[in-house]
């Protein structure tokens, strides 16, 4: 099942595309939050639409928000592919590199870019983002993940690499939760639909040049070992998303020039979508 949201911010809607076909799901459900994944609403919308009783929806020209409404945490990992450690010059991580992103970060996957006033190394970073679907507290092993993991999507960490480093302050939130900083979506992909969420191919481009072109396999720690990590350390609640950490190809690396006003971003995930934003100055 893929899962989205349209209509203006504030007011999204949630549809259901299937078949090439999108579906009304404001019959069975307000919104794709926490409260619909944790009672069991992608089952209740699967079954509604193989008995026919969802209507379809015209959205053509329609605004697409994030696949889930507002969550209530953003857990990012960093430096979690092999060969973006080496292009950043450290060695991998003996464990995961954890960092909160602010909630309000994440935005629908065509809003712009917003680089920020007095940013200068505004940087993507195309990843895979988990979205939990059931309470995620101590799990006993990495294999209990499945187990709270409602789906997938595609998700652009965005990065003001001043603000993240040099005016950092010790910790990197300043540089990761500017405004509009998370694009999300175009879906949320049930789980039941990614066969091997450790075998999917990952790219991004800026201005139709490739950047990034990668797969989940160079992760150093894999999506069911980030989920048990996190639950040891905090709460994961339903809706909650999760940033896996992002290949090798970004500006930080030097290879490419940082992000300004006009440029045009593409962020892809086998099977889960592509994102496309632009640049524009913050107002």
């Amino acid at each position: 099942m893929r899962f989205m949201r349209v209509g203006p911010r504030g007011g999204e809607r949630p549809v259901l595309f299937a078949d090439g076909r999108h579906f009304d799901l404001t019959g069975i459900a307000a919104d794709v939050d926490g409260a619909f994944l944790a009672g069991g609403g992608i089952e209740q919308a699967r079954d509604a639409w193989s008995a026919g009783e969802l209507p379809e929806i015209d959205v053509t020209g329609m605004r697409v928000g994030a696949p889930i409404a507002r969550p209530g945490t953003v857990a990012c990992i960093g430096l979690n592919y092999a060969r973006h450690a080496a292009e950043s010059g450290v060695a991998p991580p003996a464990e995961p590199v954890v960092f909160l992103k602010a909630s309000n970060t994440v935005v629908g996957p065509y809003d712009d870019i917003v680089i920020p006033k007095g940013a200068t190394k505004t940087d993507w970073e195309a990843e895979l983002a988990v979205i939990i679907g059931r309470p995620a507290r101590y799990l006993a092993s990495p294999a209990e993940a499945d187990q709270v993991i409602a789906g997938y999507a595609v998700s652009n960490d965005l990065s003001e690499r001043e603000f993240q480093m040099s005016d950092s302050g010790g910790q990197w939130v300043k540089g990761k939760s500017c405004e509009a900083f998370n694009p999300l979506g175009p879906w949320l992909v049930s789980a039941d639909e990614v066969d091997d969420p450790q075998r999917l191919g990952v790219t991004s481009f800026v201005n139709d040049q490739p950047r990034q072109a990668s797969t989940t396999q160079d992760m150093i720690f894999d999506v069911r070992h980030l989920v048990w990590y996190l639950s040891q350390y905090l709460v994961l609640e339903p809706g909650d998303v999760v940033n896996t950490g992002t290949p090798e190809g970004v500006a930080l690396s030097g290879r490419f020039p940082f992000l300004s006003k006009g440029d045009v971003v593409r962020v892809g995930i086998d099977g889960l979508g592509e994102q496309r934003q632009i640049c524009r100055a913050a107002s």
